[in-house]
């Protein structure tokens, strides 16, 4: 069924252009403010990706409304099979928290639940094939439109500095100003080497929310990249005889990259939880690697 949306919107929208032209054309977000006329790309800073915007809030909107309906029908009795998903995925990472925490912080874990939530749910929109809604958009007049949050490294990079800000808030929090500063001066290598202490820290403070933001951005638009190229074999194929034969063969690696992409979408979610549980446990740990509160009772 995704290989026929893609076929069929692509015959349809795309024939007059070639692949470049197509594929372009996919990879341009809905921009409002100070955009490129001809390139539709910002410009500035007042430039606003309104199409990342609303993709990114509809997930939390969906799981909002969700949540809602499902605290009225809350059970301990016979639970439904999404009452038992959802304690199942609770329950899965609150067990990540668990193993990586070296205290005990009521917080981690909704702020590790939240992000593996709405990453997974921002990833999965990569499955809806890629010529539906741009197709729907251009009936209402919408020339531009990407599906996609996470393709888009204004959300990555988003999402990771906000961990970041975490992370930094956690550090002083519970190391302290002065705790934290000592991290810079005296590790890795003590304090004869402060100046080079000083330059590896801050390299690897920084290479925290690069890490998380590429990483994420970079799987997520070769899967959607991927995506492309297969709806282009039958979106370019000469109708009649050669459309017959290329169809199947576009079918076939739809299923085959889908079911892997499957994957990647959801392993993706979870490196990023996983690294943000992680990051935050080192917030909570002296330079020693020793937890605060076990050190301050030491």
């Amino acid at each position: 069924m995704t290989s026929i949306y893609r076929n069929i919107a692509a015959v349809l929208t795309h024939r007059t252009g070639n692949a470049t032209t197509y594929i372009q054309h996919h990879l341009t977000n809905l921009c409002l403010g100070s955009c490129n006329p001809a390139t539709h790309q910002p410009v500035g800073f007042f430039a606003v990706q309104i199409d990342t915007i609303f993709f990114s809030l509809l997930p939390i909107l969906i799981v909002v409304i969700l949540s809602l309906w499902l605290s009225k029908r809350l059970t301990t009795d016979t639970p439904g099979a999404f009452q038992n998903f959802v304690e199942t995925t609770v329950e899965f990472v609150s067990g990540q928290v668990d193993d990586a925490l070296p205290v005990h912080n009521p917080m981690i874990g909704p702020i590790a639940l939240a992000a593996f939530v709405w990453i997974l749910l921002m990833n999965t929109m990569d499955l809806i094939p890629v010529d539906l809604i741009p197709t729907i958009a251009r009936l209402f007049g919408i020339p531009d439109v990407r599906v996609v949050p996470t393709t888009d490294l204004n959300t990555t990079f988003a999402a990771a500095l906000t961990v970041f800000a975490l992370v930094l808030f956690y550090n002083l929090k519970i190391k302290g100003f002065f705790g934290y500063l000592k991290s810079f001066l005296f590790h890795p290598f003590g304090k004869f080497l402060i100046p080079v202490n000083i330059v590896m820290t801050i390299i690897e403070e920084v290479a925290k929310p690069l890490s998380l933001a590429l990483r994420l951005f970079g799987n997520m638009f070769a899967g959607e990249l991927v995506f492309l190229l297969i709806a282009l074999i039958g979106g370019t194929a000469t109708v009649g005889w050669g459309l017959a034969f290329w169809l199947p063969v576009q079918a076939g690696l739809d299923v085959v990259w889908l079911l892997f992409h499957l994957l990647v979408v959801t392993l993706q979610a979870f490196i990023f939880m996983v690294l943000t549980i992680v990051y935050l446990a080192m917030a909570h740990t002296g330079v020693e690697g020793h937890s605060v509160s076990d050190a301050s009772h030491g």
